[in-house]
């Protein structure tokens, strides 16, 4: 499988950051292994039920979570629904991983730590490319995919980098149920466009905007992400797009 996706498409972006503290680094190793999706290489049809321990019915994909602030959030409000997360930056990957256990701030953080008090066993993680994993899954698995604040790859020459595009809104469309979302959020104007341009060419999409509000303000349901408060800090608009699956 490695091999193929190296021939298929590049992984463009950072791993990994600054150094991580110890705790965080006991996290990586002892409670990703308990959330992590499990092994889905060369599976087809794959239902995400499977994916879960807990006997949930419907299920929502984060792809590229950031700092997990939305995910956890999403998922501490939503404990009847499944969710699949997707990030390659491994600090990243240990923020979630601080939320999901409520060790935001301690430092003495064992090897026994597990999900913090209240929380169900309702999500995973998956700490690579999320483009490996897509193909896996059986149309119409879930009835909601995120992408917030991505990489905008501001450079005309690197728009192909783009996760919103042609190459794979056929993929998330085929994922989606029927009226199922796709929420798009970003504070680049030029992603925006781009994001609008290749959703409205879609036929697979539709987006459910009436006025400038339902596009200039979040959802009622919505989570600040690390990424949108820092925008908004430096006095920058985002624009909350939601497409539904015609």
């Amino acid at each position: 499988m490695e091999e193929n996706r190296k021939a298929d498409y590049r992984f463009y972006g950072r791993r990994k950051g600054k150094k991580l503290k110890p705790s965080r680094e006991i996290l990586l190793d002892s409670f990703l292994p308990k959330v992590r999706l499990p092994d889905v290489a060369g599976q087809n049809d794959l239902d995400p039920a499977s994916c879960f321990s807990l006997p949930v019915k419907s299920f929502w994909l984060e792809v590229g979570f950031g700092g997990g602030e939305h995910l956890a959030e999403q998922s501490r409000r939503h404990p009847e629904k499944g969710f699949i997360g997707a990030e390659v930056f491994l600090n990243g990957v240990t923020s979630l991983l601080t939320h999901l256990t409520g060790m935001e701030r301690r430092g003495d953080v064992d090897e026994n730590v597990g999900l913090a008090e209240g929380r169900v066993d309702n999500v995973r993680v998956y700490d690579e490319d999320v483009r490996d994993i897509l193909p896996r899954f059986k149309s119409g698995s879930f009835e909601r995919i995120y992408v917030l604040f991505p990489d905008p790859w501001p450079k005309r020459r690197h728009a192909d980098r783009r996760f919103i595009g042609p190459k794979n809104l056929p993929v998330l469309a085929r994922l989606l149920k029927s009226g199922g979302e796709l929420r798009v959020a970003s504070d680049d104007m030029n992603y925006i466009r781009w994001s609008l341009e290749h959703l409205m060419k879609s036929a697979d999409f539709e987006w459910t905007a009436q006025t400038a509000d339902d596009w200039r303000k979040p959802p009622a349901d919505w989570v600040n992400t690390r990424y949108e408060m820092k925008a908004l800090a430096k006095g920058k608009k985002p624009v909350y797009l939601i497409f539904k699956r015609k």
